[in-house]
C-alpha cells in the first residue's frame, strides 16, 4: 500500500492534523500530500502554479476533498477534475463536515466516488480513515493511466 499517494485537500489545520493522525493510528503509511485550497489542488494535479515542474505522470491514488475551501470550492475542483480526460477517473472522496443535502447531491452529480461526513469523535474518525484506506488503497482496482491525452 505504501507506494500509493493520497492528496488531502483540507484548509482547516485541526482537521488536517486529525486526518493524518487517524491514518497513522490505523497503520496507513502512504505518502499524504496536503494542499490547503482548491486552487493549489488543481495546480498540484496539473503541474501549475507553485507546483510547476512537478511531473504530472504520477497522479494520486486517491483525493480526499473538503468542500468549503478558499479560492476555489471543493465542488468546483471536482467539476474541473471530471472535465479533464487525464483526471476524469481519479477517485475523489468528499471528506467534509458539511451536512447540507444539496452538497451531497451536487457532489454525486459532479462525479464524487463517495461522500463521507467527518465524524466528530476521534475513534469514529479513525474507523472511517481505516475503511477509506482499506478500500481505496488496497481493495479498489484503479483505472489504467491514460496516455496520449
Amino acid at each position: 500500500m505504501s507506494n500509493k499517494m493520497i492528496l488531502l485537500v483540507e484548509d482547516n489545520p485541526s482537521d488536517e492534523k486529525l486526518t493524518l493522525l487517524a491514518f497513522k493510528s490505523c497503520g496507513i503509511s502512504n505518502e499524504i500530500v496536503v494542499v490547503r485550497d482548491g486552487a493549489d489542488a488543481l495546480d498540484y494535479l496539473h503541474g501549475g502554479g507553485k507546483f510547476s515542474g512537478r511531473s504530472t505522470s504520477q497522479l494520486p491514488t486517491l483525493v480526499l476533498l473538503d468542500l468549503k475551501l478558499p479560492r476555489v470550492s471543493g465542488l468546483e475542483v471536482l467539476r474541473r477534475v471530471r472535465a479533464d480526460p487525464r483526471t476524469r477517473v481519479l477517485p475523489v472522496v468528499i471528506l467534509t463536515s458539511s451536512k447540507e443535502d444539496e452538497d451531497v447531491i451536487r457532489g454525486f452529480d459532479l462525479g464524487a466516488n463517495a461522500y463521507v461526513r467527518k465524524p466528530v469523535a476521534f475513534n469514529e474518525f479513525v474507523d472511517a480513515a481505516k475503511t477509506l484506506g482499506l478500500f481505496w488503497l488496497l481493495l479498489n482496482e484503479p483505472a489504467p493511466v491514460r496516455t496520449g491525452v
